[in-house]
């Protein structure tokens, strides 16, 4: 069977890595919105005008989550080589961009501001610029991400997303204080679940290092295997 170009498997690569990261990015941010959806008047003064439409914000969390979640699915599916898994990928973009832009849109007429909505907006559509760039016809017959039967190589970039959608949780601290600290010398809202988050980042992280090590640990294994079988033509499975 022919192998793809170097250039289509980095391509492909990056596709699902920057889909799996844009995914995370919104459940982020839909589950982050809570807070100004269900207590904004107790994160001062810049936050108190959404109070009153605290039901539109709830409707945010719950769209921008659920579009998060089915970025997550396209992400499995691209990873996975299923049928319409870009089809269900670029739906996904398109929606988070919607949602999004009105998030932003009516932020910044309540409370004249609208980060860090406005960051996830900003990934999403630099995500779906490469989705369309993907259906040049050249491209395309060779990243097609709707074959199936893709090998285990695939691992990498499910492992590749894995780690670093960890990296961005660990992390969120600390890029996300800049928009999270209401008041002058406040709490960092954006460390709201320290245990949480934690636990869930170094839970992906270690499943992406786990993933890419797998393939060297069985060497490892099969190596050893063999030498104290003594037949180093013995199977290893």
């Amino acid at each position: 069977m022919k192998k793809n170009p170097w250039w289509a498997r980095l391509l492909r690569i990056l596709g699902i890595v920057l889909m799996g990261i844009t995914a995370a990015f919104t459940i982020m941010s839909g589950i982050g919105t809570s807070c100004a959806a269900f207590a904004a008047e107790r994160f001062g003064a810049s936050m108190a005008p959404i109070a009153p439409y605290s039901w539109l914000y709830i409707i945010f969390v719950i769209v921008t989550t659920a579009i998060g979640v089915m970025g997550a699915r396209a992400t499995v599916l691209l990873v996975r080589g299923r049928a319409n898994a870009y089809r269900h990928a670029v739906i996904a973009l398109i929606l988070g961009i919607a949602i999004g832009v009105i998030h932003m849109v009516a932020s910044r007429a309540i409370r004249g501001r609208s980060m860090p909505t406005d960051a996830v907006v900003y990934i999403t559509v630099l995500t779906l610029i490469l989705f369309i760039i993907f259906r040049i016809p050249a491209v395309w017959k060779e990243v097609n991400y709707d074959r199936s039967g893709r090998d285990s190589a695939d691992l990498k970039p499910a492992a590749i997303t894995l780690g670093l959608c960890g990296l961005a949780v660990l992390t969120a601290p600390l890029w996300g204080k800049p928009s999270h600290v209401f008041i002058p010398g406040g709490f960092n809202w954006a460390n709201a679940w320290p245990v949480t988050m934690n636990l869930i980042g170094a839970g992906m992280l270690l499943c992406g290092a786990g993933m890419l090590a797998a393939p060297a640990l069985k060497k490892v294994y099969c190596s050893s295997k063999q030498l104290w079988s003594g037949n180093r033509y013995s199977s290893c499975s």
